[in-house]
């Protein structure tokens, strides 16, 4: 049995899905639903109030299950009823839904009903719907409006004489800061979908519009130029919303069939021209000296398990047509330069979303004009900034010239740092020779030579020789005039004692050259290994 304001249907109240249920009678009205049981002792008696539940599901029908409708509430549980066929399922949930709808209406109609003018008021009509306005938006202000003026004990004037500065509409006085885009983007709208028929159904708002204008340039365009003059703008946007969905089914071969069948609908599935121009255009305006295919193989999409997912989904680049290929990467970089750039009209003060389209595209040749004087600024000042080599001065490191006043104290402070260095090396080294053995190990050398001869010397006789007696002079020289030479020598940064042996070996040295020239070369050289002396 069913009525205009009644509908009562046999059903089986359920605890879970799984439960086998109470059999009983189910009887809703607009306020409330009842559900008495066959069994006057069963505990499964059930009275809720309409307003207490936040939504509902249901079964489709074909789907192998029994028809359940499940009502869910406000603190987080649910009612499950089974019912006798699909039928009665489908008379109960289109109720249900009306109910609930004619609920969420209702307290906007007892706002807009408490915020009516009283006869001590002169309010106009755009004083009113702010009062309305702000009662919706403000939860906090609703209560308080509800306790007070719903319980007698302020006036409607009494209540908004407190909340003036609410109520100021002075166009100065409000806020400047334009208010943005949202981050969601057009592909997160699903649309509702009819679990009777396959129809499918999208909800566009103005600001849903504005902001596929604002992400697709192409759609905006084409409404500027269709409507109303090819189609109505019911018509263009099933098409729009036809492509969208072809799009998300990822069939890619019906989508080149369509748009081959449909012109105005191709519009919607190609590649957006506008926007890959825009792309160009800022291709242009990056600085010629930056390599940007210098990272072009860092994404890793082409390795496996890398890449971008979408609806569960990964996305392939692989397609027969480039004209009708769409990745969400350029939804997403698309979608992110929209929101960061803002919105540049305001939606509530466009009537139609023709007015919308013109207001957009006016604001949009604004910034094409301040964008070419960018690009001319940029373009003036490249040739400034930009260097041409041929008329660059040499790239050349400034060093200091060196200047030696003296050049033997020069390389003799090196010579001495030298002997120096070469001192602290000998010093490091251990020997574990005593002095007999290392006389005894000269004693053998030179035998050895007088005997063998030297096969491959170590120095050239000649070279010795000539050293040899320049360095008997000079120690010569130095013997008879010590003291009295200001400039110091190697000799003299000697001890005493060495200067004293090398001044005895003179004698020693002058009588082995007699001997053998190859002998005294042989000395001369272990001479100078011993007391860090070098030859040249």
């Amino acid at each position: 049995m069913s009525g205009a304001a009644q509908v009562t249907k046999r059903a089986k109240y359920k605890i879970s899905v799984k439960d086998p249920g109470t059999p009983g009678a189910l009887r809703m009205n607009d306020q409330k639903l009842m559900f008495m049981p066959d069994n006057r002792n069963s505990g499964a008696k059930l009275v809720v109030e309409f307003k207490s539940i936040q939504g509902h599901k249901y079964t489709k029908e074909g789907s192998n299950k029994p028809p359940l409708i499940n009502l869910a509430n406000a603190q987080g549980g649910s009612y499950i009823f089974e019912f006798d066929s699909y039928a009665d399922l489908h008379v109960c949930r289109d109720f249900v839904s009306k109910v609930l709808e004619k609920s969420k209406e209702t307290p906007n109609a007892a706002l807009e009903k408490s915020a009516v003018k009283l006869p001590d008021e002169q309010l106009s009509e755009e004083e009113m719907q702010l009062r309305i306005k702000l009662l919706q938006e403000n939860s906090e202000l609703q209560k308080l409006h509800r306790q007070f003026v719903g319980g007698n004990i302020l006036t409607e004037a009494e209540f908004w004489a407190a909340r003036k500065k609410l109520l100021d509409i002075d166009p100065s006085k409000k806020s400047k800061q334009r208010v943005g885009f949202k981050s969601a983007m057009i592909s997160d709208i699903r649309p509702a979908t009819d679990g009777r028929t396959n129809k499918v159904t999208f909800s566009l708002t103005p600001e849903i519009i504005l902001q596929i204008f604002a992400e697709k340039p192409a759609v905006h365009r084409a409404f500027l130029n269709f409507v109303p003059n090819k189609m109505t703008e019911m018509e263009f946007w099933t098409k729009y919303c036809r492509a969208e969905y072809l799009s998300r089914t990822k069939n890619y071969h019906a989508v080149v069939a369509e748009a081959a069948e449909d012109e105005e609908l191709a519009v919607f599935l190609k590649e957006d021209d506008i926007l890959a121009n825009e792309v160009r255009k800022k291709i242009r305006r990056v600085d010629p000296t930056l390599d940007m295919e210098a990272d072009e193989g860092d994404d890793y999409t082409h390795l496996p398990d890398h890449g971008i997912f979408r609806d569960g989904t990964k996305e392939s680049n692989e397609l027969q047509s480039e004209h009708y290929r769409r990745t969400l990467l350029q939804d997403l970089n698309r979608h992110a330069a929209v929101v960061l750039e803002g919105r540049t009209i305001d939606v509530e003060r466009e009537d139609s979303t023709r007015a919308l389209a013109e207001a957009l595209a006016r604001s949009k040749r604004g910034n094409e004009g301040a964008d070419n004087n960018a690009n001319e600024e940029r373009l003036d000042r490249t040739p400034r900034v930009a260097e041409i080599e041929d008329l660059q001065a040499p790239h050349c490191l400034p060093l200091a010239p060196l200047s030696i006043k003296d050049a033997r104290e020069y390389f003799d402070s090196q010579q001495a740092n030298t002997l120096k260095a070469s001192r602290d090396s000998q010093a490091s080294m251990k020997c574990s020779l005593s002095r007999q053995e290392a006389y005894g190990s000269v004693r053998d050398a030179i035998s050895e030579i007088k005997d063998m001869g030297l096969s491959d010397p170590i120095v050239n006789p000649e070279v010795a020789l000539k050293v040899y007696s320049g360095l008997t002079h000079n120690i010569s020289s130095i013997k008879y005039h010590l003291g009295k030479n200001p400039r110091e020598t190697v000799l003299d940064r000697l001890p005493s004692a060495t200067k004293e042996k090398l001044l005895y070996r003179k004698l020693f040295l002058s009588a082995a050259l007699d001997v053998h020239s190859r002998i005294t070369e042989a000395f001369l050289v272990i001479i100078s290994n011993y007391y860090s002396i070098p030859l040249f």
